[in-house]
C-alpha cells in the first residue's frame, strides 16, 4: 500500500521554513558574537565612599584598575577600605553584566536559547 500525501500539503514548505529558521539563528548568533566582543572591550567604573574608591572593570568581568584617594588609606581601618573596594567593584561588575544582558536580550528579542550567550 502506498502512502498518499494529503491535498494542500507542500513537501517543500517545512524544509524552507527550517532553512529560514537556521539562517535567522545563525544571523542572531553572529550579531551576539559581535556584540559580546564589543561589550568585553568596554570599561565600567563605579565609586564608593563618596568617590574615595573608584574601580574600573572590563565587560569581560575583570578588574582593570582601582584608584584610592590618599585620605581613605587608614592603617588602623583596613576593613573599611576593603569594604569600599568590594562595594565599588561589585557595582562596576553589575553595570557590565546589566548592559550585556540588555544588549543580548535586544538582539534575541527575549528568546532564551541556551548556549548562544
Amino acid at each position: 500500500m502506498k502512502a498518499r500525501i494529503p491535498k494542500g500539503f507542500s513537501g517543500g514548505a517545512a524544509p524552507t521554513n527550517l532553512q529560514q529558521l537556521a539562517k535567522q539563528a545563525q544571523k542572531m548568533q553572529e550579531e551576539m558574537d559581535v556584540a559580546s566582543t564589543e561589550l568585553e572591550a568596554k570599561e565600567y567604573s563605579a565609586t564608593a565612599g563618596g568617590e574615595a574608591v573608584n574601580v574600573t572593570v572590563t565587560g569581560g568581568m575583570k578588574i582593570k584598575n582601582i584608584e584610592l584617594k590618599p585620605e581613605v588609606v587608614d592603617p588602623e581601618d583596613i576593613e573599611m577600605l576593603t569594604d569600599l573596594i568590594t562595594a565599588a567593584a561589585n557595582e562596576a561588575l553589575k553595570a557590565a553584566a546589566t548592559e550585556k544582558e540588555e544588549v543580548m536580550t535586544k538582539i534575541s528579542g527575549g528568546l532564551n536559547m541556551p548556549g548562544l550567550f
